[in-house]
Order: structure tokens, then sequence, then C-alpha cells
């Protein structure tokens, strides 16, 4: 048996026995896949993960950087109050849509809003509106602008709540200090910004699994 389908099995393992899939998430990535989206969304038992921290925080507000097709953000927005709020910015139209669809299913249309545009210009747009603070920040879109998301997320968040940032370990280019690829580069910075701001404490978690070598840094606002 190879390594990666050692992997493969333990998450299989443990998805099924503490994540199982529901028709509404198995219809969310059908129609991701129809649709032509890439195959990138979280693994099942990291949804879970998300869900778990989101209640753990008693969430009710959050705020997810890069949707996709919405999978990630139905395992958020579950974790919610039916008071809550879920914004969710996605750079492409057709996925937004996708994502759309993938959340009126859900019947979680009424608490998650997808935004759509660059990321870097819907979050300005969204500090004028003066929103309750975001518990908990997912960042998950393009890695070269990591930096400016966890600058933003410090900004819409307050002491307590919580950031997290997908993909961190690019294959473990990310211990290379003279890399020139800008994810790596993005996610280096991103990195540095949580070890060095005074109202950041965080850590950086590699994982193995079904989705490969990765990881994600986790960060707590303290101040």
């Amino acid at each position: 048996m190879s390594e990666s389908q050692r992997w493969d099995d333990v998450d299989d393992y443990f998805t099924g026995l503490l994540a199982p899939a529901d028709e509404v998430l198995e219809a969310a990535l059908r129609d991701s896949d129809a649709a032509g989206l890439p195959p990138i969304s979280v693994a099942p038992n990291q949804g879970k993960l998300l869900q778990l921290l989101a209640q753990i925080q008693g969430a009710r507000n959050i705020l997810e950087i890069g949707t996709l097709g919405g999978y990630s953000t139905i395992w958020l927005g579950r974790a919610l109050p039916a008071d809550g709020r879920l914004v969710t910015l996605e750079y492409d139209g057709k996925h937004a849509e996708v994502a759309r669809r993938n959340l009126a299913r859900a019947g979680l249309d009424s608490i998650a809003e997808v935004r759509t545009g660059p990321a870097l210009e819907s979050l300005p747009k969204l500090a004028d509106e003066n929103p309750e603070p975001f518990d908990l920040v997912f960042i998950d879109a393009d890695k070269v602008n990591n930096p400016h998301y966890v600058e933003w997320a410090v900004r819409l968040t307050t002491t307590g709540s919580l950031i997290i940032v997908d993909n961190v370990v690019r294959g473990g280019a990310v211990t290379d200090p003279d890399s020139t690829d800008p994810s790596v580069r993005g996610t280096r910075g991103a990195l540095q910004l949580i070890a060095e701001h005074p109202r950041l404490s965080g850590t950086a978690i590699q994982t193995v699994g079904s989705k490969g070598y990765d990881g994600f840094a986790l960060a707590r606002v303290v101040a």
C-alpha cells in the first residue's frame, strides 16, 4: 500500500465515522464538479473541523474569503444560529452562482451572502458598512494576497475572534525563503504577519490526507 493510499484510507475512516456526508453536501460537490469548478474544496473532515471551531467560538458572524462552490460555506453556515450572518467573498461570478444555488439547497440563503468580485475590493466596501465584528474568518482564496487578507481579518474582528488560513504548507515549499513562487511568498508573508502582529497569537499545523500534504494556520485575536 502506498503512503498516499494509506492517507486516503485513514481519511475515509475518520470521515465515515465522524463527518459523514449528507445529500446536501454531496449535491454541492456534484454540482460544483458538473459546473467545471476545480476539485479543491476542503475535505469533509476539515469541513467538520471548521464547523466545530465556529461552534466552539459561539460564532454569530462569520467571514469567508474564497467561496468556490460553497462546500465549506455550508459547513460554516450550519454552525450559526438562525439569526447569524455569514459573508463569503468569491472572485469568479460563475463560482458564486454555483455557491448561491448550493447554499439555497442547504437552507442557508437567508443567513449566507455571496459577494462577487476581487476580495481586496469587496473587503473595503464591507468595512465601510461598519459590520458587527466577525467571530471567525476563514481565508481560502488566492495565496498571493494572504498577507492582505490577514490584515483585513484583524481589522474586521475583535478580541477573541479566530482566523484560519488554509493551504499554508505548499507541498513543503513554505520553508524556502528564496522561493519565487508568488503563492509561497504570499503564504510566508501571512505566517510572518501572524508571528509578528501584536494582536495575534497563532500556530500552523501540517496535515496529510485525501487532499495530499498540506496544512493550515490558526490565529486568535488577543487584543
